[in-house]
């Protein structure tokens, strides 16, 4: 289904999963103007961090998943560049081993810390993505670890973060830096992870049945090849999907739930070549201004994604190729029919699919994993 070092990164709210890879990331000011929809996700807190925020978003996987998805950028060029130069201190201990294990005590502490940083920061979106985008390379034809992919943490590594589905992820990088060096007892892959199913409680959503104890992948000659992820607009979006989810393990149903997560973030078009540069829903941010949204309220988890696409009668709204498949498609469009109706059903069968998605190819360790 949506961002923060001490350098300015852009946008702290995109989108994840199928949407395009790359979405806005902006710096955030103590005046900000908030809408509706952001100010039911702050709660009285005092900001601990010093972090400048950035935002992208894409279901990058079926939707940016938070924000989410996996759509090449016009200026992927530059990007290689900027990932070179502001990842290079995050991937000096990254290139380090790291405990087999995460510490569960660490691992409860860093939820909270991470709450903090999406009640001040806004970055839910590209926070689910990060995790979509590591647990998503996973090829269940493959059994070794960490050849398979999966969350296995490899993402941290350059060679992977400059994949074009990946674009704008280095500033989630960034934003969970500071984290990362506090609890030094949390791997990448649960700490990614983690990162992920908080920001969607956080936002509204259902309660995901997590576990943790992933092991991380050692170094970059452990990344996946390119071209794992999915796209957003293929010349045959249903089938395109079908391919990239079942190739994962998934089925039409974790499709259509994991889609519903572009409930959060926008798309920027002058990064993924998808959406407007500005809506009446994203003017006035939060975060940096512009973007086209999927939902007017999108950084809200609920079922409006669905019912959005469905009626298809807001100019201002975006929807992809893979997003129209939903409703387009026999199979799917049972699944988008009852998640547009009733939003507990969606919940219940989105939180199922996104557990699911976080374990995809990772080693535990103890075997049975570690919940908090």
């Amino acid at each position: 289904m949506a961002e923060r070092v001490s350098i300015t990164l852009n946008n702290n709210n995109g989108s994840f999963l199928l949407s395009p890879p790359p979405k806005s990331t902006t710096t955030m000011s103590s005046s900000l103007r908030t809408t509706t929809a952001a100010s039911r996700l702050l709660r009285s807190s005092s900001s601990r961090s010093t972090l400048t925020l950035s935002a992208s978003t894409s279901l990058s996987f079926a939707r940016s998943l938070v924000s989410s998805p996996l759509l090449s950028s016009s200026s992927f060029s530059q990007k290689r560049s900027r990932v070179a130069s502001v990842n290079r201190s995050f991937n000096s201990t990254a290139a380090t081993k790291c405990s087999a294990s995460s510490d569960p005590d660490q691992l409860k502490n860093a939820r909270e810390d991470i709450k903090e940083l999406l009640n001040t920061k806004f970055c839910h979106p590209i926070l689910v993505r990060l995790g979509w985008h590591d647990a998503g390379t996973y090829n269940k034809n493959i059994k070794e670890w960490p050849q398979r992919g999966g969350a296995n943490g490899s993402l941290r590594f350059d060679i992977e973060l400059k994949h074009a589905a990946n674009a704008g992820l280095v500033n989630a990088l960034n934003l969970i830096k500071d984290i990362k060096e506090k609890y030094s007892g949390i791997t990448y892959a649960d700490l990614f992870q983690l990162a992920s199913a908080t920001a969607i409680e956080e936002a509204g959503g259902p309660k995901i049945p997590m576990k943790y104890g992933r092991v991380d992948a050692s170094g970059p000659e452990d990344c996946p090849e390119e071209g794992r992820l999915p796209d957003a607009g293929p010349p045959s979006p249903a089938n395109h999907l079908r391919e990239v989810f079942y190739r994962m393990g998934l089925d039409d149903k974790d499709i259509v739930a994991l889609s519903g997560a572009h409930t959060l973030g926008r798309s920027r078009p002058e990064r993924s070549g998808w959406g407007k540069p500005e809506t009446k829903y994203t003017k006035e941010g939060p975060g940096a201004p512009g973007g086209q949204s999927w939902t007017p309220e999108w950084l809200k988890f609920d079922n409006s994604y669905f019912k959005e696409i469905k009626e298809k009668r807001d100019e201002d709204l975006l929807v992809l190729p893979t997003d129209a498949a939903i409703f387009e498609d026999s199979s799917f469009k049972v699944y988008a029919e009852k998640y547009a109706a009733d939003q507990d059903a969606f919940f219940k069968d989105y939180a199922v699919a996104h557990a699911k998605l976080s374990n995809l190819g990772a080693q535990f360790n103890p075997p049975e994993g570690i919940v908090i």
